[in-house]
C-alpha cells in the first residue's frame, strides 16, 4: 500500500513539474539518447517510461535487433536494440556489466499502441532546438521514422527518430526472422 501512495505522489510530483515546464517556457523538445555509435533523439511525445536495463527472454526464430521479451512494471514489452535495428547490422556483442548498468529501456508511449521498449546505451538528458546550430533534412531515401538531423555546437551530429512513424513500419513490426 505504501508503495502504490508513493507511486501516485512521484506522478503527481512528475505532473506538476510538467505542465511548470509547458507554462514557464522551458522548450525540451527530445530526449537525447546514445545506442552503439550513434547520439538520438526522441520526440518527447512519443516516449514513454524509462526503465532500468531488465534482462529479456528470449524469442526464437526473432530478427537480431529484437531481444526478446521483458516484464516491465507488470506489462510484458517487446525489447529492440535501437543501434541494431537502426544500422542494419548484426547484434552488437554483449556488454561488460559497467556499461550495461548505463543502458535504459525507453518505452514507447501508450499512445502509440505499440508495448515495444527501445534498449539504448546511455541517456543523454533534455533536448530543445536551442541546443543545436544546424538542422538538414532527411535524404529522399530514408527511412520514414528518421527526422531531421542536428549539429550541436560541439559538432555532434544527432538524429531524430519519429518514434510514431517507427512504430508503423511494417520492417518494426515484423519481428520473425
Amino acid at each position: 500500500m505504501a508503495n502504490r501512495d508513493a507511486l501516485r505522489a512521484f506522478q503527481s510530483r512528475l505532473a506538476s513539474r510538467l505542465q511548470a515546464a509547458r507554462t514557464s517556457g522551458v522548450s525540451a523538445s527530445w530526449l537525447a539518447v546514445e545506442a552503439g555509435e550513434s547520439k538520438y533523439l526522441f520526440p518527447l511525445g512519443h516516449a514513454g517510461e524509462i526503465f532500468p536495463w531488465t534482462p529479456p527472454q528470449a524469442v526464437p526464430y526473432t530478427e537480431p535487433w529484437f531481444l526478446g521479451v521483458a516484464n516491465l512494471r507488470g506489462g510484458l514489452y517487446g525489447i529492440v536494440q535501437l543501434s541494431t535495428f537502426a544500422s542494419g547490422s548484426a547484434a552488437a556483442p554483449v556488454q561488460s556489466e559497467a556499461a550495461r548498468a548505463q543502458s535504459r529501456l525507453v518505452a514507447l508511449n501508450e499512445m502509440l499502441e505499440v508495448n515495444c521498449a527501445l534498449l539504448i546505451d546511455r541517456l543523454v538528458g533534455l533536448r530543445g532546438v536551442e541546443a543545436f546550430t544546424e538542422s538538414q533534412a532527411p535524404d529522399g531515401d530514408a527511412p520514414a521514422w528518421l527526422g531531421h538531423s542536428y549539429t550541436d555546437a560541439a559538432g555532434a551530429r544527432w538524429q531524430e527518430i519519429n518514434l510514431q512513424a517507427l512504430s508503423q513500419q511494417p520492417q518494426f513490426l515484423s519481428i520473425g526472422a
